[in-house]
């Protein structure tokens, strides 16, 4: 089988590529054959991440473990990951620019004989040169955090003393 998937990247104008996979290739693939379609060297840390119909980010799938006990999903399959009930993903590319994809299955498909996978069949707009900025709501534990401070945000003055 086969996964038609389209990818959506996240700016103001439509960019988005379809692609056809292989539902055994792994996420590793995957990665490659997204960054391929958009014009990216591919040479950046990536994860993927679990999302649902609201695209929240939900548990992070890294590509390499950067922390012992972390597993890494690069040879993971995309049959592991997708079902009948999971069929969309979000995959941030470049931790530094957070170029950031919605990803969903269109179509599951047969394979045709004699095509070669992964295979670009649709693309749409032209990638900005720089990413987007992204702008991150703070949660109430950080306002919690600076309302410890002086009211203007400044850190009040401690000695040493003052922690023993």
């Amino acid at each position: 089988m086969i996964y038609r998937i389209r990818i959506i990247l996240d700016v103001k104008e439509d960019v988005l590529r379809d692609i056809e996979i292989e539902e055994n290739a792994t996420l590793e693939d995957f990665h490659h054959a997204i960054t391929q379609a958009f014009g990216f060297l591919g040479n950046e840390i990536a994860s993927f991440y679990s999302t649902n119909d609201f695209w929240e980010q939900g548990d992070e799938m890294p590509l390499e473990a950067m922390e012992i006990e972390k597993l890494s999903f690069s040879d993971t399959p995309l049959n592991s990951i997708f079902s009948s009930e999971v069929h969309k993903l979000l995959y941030i590319y470049d931790f530094l620019s957070l170029w950031t994809f919605f990803i969903e299955i269109m179509e599951v498909g047969e394979i045709v004989t004699g095509a070669t996978y992964p295979n670009l069949i649709h693309a749409e707009g032209e990638v900005p040169e720089e990413a987007p900025e992204k702008s991150f709501k703070s949660d109430s534990s950080i306002s919690e955090e600076s309302e410890a401070m002086d009211g203007d945000g400044s850190e009040q003055d401690y000695d040493d003393s003052d922690f023993y």
